[in-house]
């Protein structure tokens, strides 16, 4: 079995650096990490593995320092790891980001599994593992905490809801976003850590995957952040204890002196 596990690298820090002409992260020289709903997708993919056989390869998108987190895949077990990285991919929205994780999907002669974690934690949108599936035209189960019952042919997957969750049956090839319910991430092996200090992954460009200038980057997204920004920190509460009737009558001239009542 083919399995394909797309991963995302995201800023290890709260502190972080805004482009001020494109609204987008800096996120060269930034600490970071795999994006963690990423690594319970990879855990599926080398549990699928052990389970069917056949071969796990991730696949990024970004600058050249996203081999450290490729790196990091291969020391837990991964086959493969493919980076695209062009500065034409710069700036890409995540309509622009699943097209371009797509092309480089179709150029490594498609999968029968593909993975994500269900949203990354820089973004929050959840967009890019569906986004990928429309551009593949494959089904798409997403929030899923457990697949079963998968062959070569078809899989069934449990996926969360708000009010508890469903049993999904899919045929194959299938896009699978996971929630952290799924599994628990394995730590790298020895072995693993020693593959990786060597590993070099494949590095494609825009033109290496046939991508079209028009849907990729900054200039093919056809979305814009208008405002990043980070929240104030919210300063300590205040804890009234003692007689009721005392600290209600606090609470009333904490309220007047801030002008709320």
């Amino acid at each position: 079995m083919n399995i394909v596990v797309c991963i995302k690298q995201v800023p290890d820090t709260t502190d972080v650096r805004i482009d001020p002409a494109t609204n987008t992260l800096i996120r060269e020289g930034v600490p970071s990490i795999i994006n963690p709903f990423d690594m319970y997708a990879i855990e599926e993919g080398l549990r699928l593995r052990e389970k069917l056989g056949g071969k796990v390869t991730v696949i990024s998108m970004g600058p050249p320092q996203v081999i450290e987190a490729l790196k990091e895949a291969i020391s837990m077990g991964v086959d493969d790891a493919i980076l695209l990285s062009d500065r034409a991919f710069a700036g890409a929205d995540t309509w622009a980001t699943s097209y371009t994780l797509s092309m480089g999907i179709r150029k490594m002669g498609g999968a029968d599994v593909i993975l994500c974690g269900k949203q990354a934690i820089d973004g929050d949108t959840a967009q890019v593992g569906p986004g990928v599936a429309e551009f593949l035209d494959i089904p798409q189960v997403t929030y899923v905490k457990k697949i079963e019952q998968i062959d070569d042919k078809k899989a069934r997957a449990w996926r969360m809801t708000e009010e508890g969750y469903e049993v999904v049956d899919t045929s194959l090839p299938a896009m699978f976003t996971v929630v952290k319910e799924i599994n628990e991430p394995r730590l790298p092996s020895l072995k693993g850590k020693m593959k990786a200090k060597s590993f070099q992954p494949t590095v494609w460009k825009a033109a290496d995957i046939g991508a079209d200038e028009k849907n990729i980057g900054l200039n093919g997204s056809p979305t814009n952040v208008v405002k990043i920004f980070t929240p104030p920190v919210r300063s300590g509460g205040v804890i009234l204890q003692g007689d009721v009737q005392q600290a209600v009558e606090k609470v009333v001239e904490g309220l007047k002196e801030r002008q709320i009542i």
